[in-house]
């Protein structure tokens, strides 16, 4: 009986390491969690949510435009945004419209902060000359801007983003848990 005790107690030992390893894993290579700080990327993201950052997605693809990403800003920050340039694109803003190579494109994530700001600027006129010295987005970078135009730091400001320093793409909101959602 007691041999019997003793080789249950061990497949559950390793049951319980297999468990820990798959868990390192997936946390580590697959998926990880992210908490929104701030404001930059109100409303489609509030203070305080919880995402999924799917890590392989661009290991098997390229970021895609309007794709939320994350990415280290630096050493001990990472930030999250939306992707707006990609490489060889051209980019400028006139009166609060997106043109990418000249053509303009709707962001109907905007839509809802645009009402509330009731006919007033979400961005100020810019290209993308004006704020990172380049003419187009050069190979294996990315210009990224939060949703909350009037409150994000982002490629206006800190610049083009090494497409090596994207950590994965964020969609899936988990917490708080009554809000559960893709995020689009």
């Amino acid at each position: 009986m007691a041999r019997g005790k003793s080789s249950e107690t061990l497949e559950w030992a390793k049951a319980l390491i297999i468990a820990l390893l798959l868990a390192v894993v997936i946390r580590f290579f697959l998926f990880a969690p992210i908490v929104v700080e701030g404001q930059s990327m109100m409303p489609t993201l509030n203070h305080s949510d919880r995402m999924i950052v799917n890590k392989i997605g661009y290991t098997i693809g390229e970021p895609e435009r309007f794709d939320i990403i994350v990415f280290h800003a630096n050493e001990e920050k990472d930030y999250i945004k939306r992707v707006i340039g990609l490489p060889g694109d051209s980019i400028v803003y006139k009166e609060d419209m997106l043109f990418i190579n000249g053509e303009p494109l709707d962001e109907p994530y905007l839509e809802e902060l645009k009402e509330q700001l009731n006919g007033g600027r979400l961005t100020y006129d810019f290209s993308l000359e004006e704020v990172t010295n380049e003419m187009i987005v050069p190979e294996g970078y990315l210009f990224v801007m939060g949703d909350n135009r009037q409150h994000s730091l982002d490629s206006r400001d800190i610049g083009l983003i090494n497409e090596e320093d994207v950590v994965g793409k964020a969609n899936i909101v988990f917490w708080p848990f009554s809000e559960i959602r893709i995020a689009r």
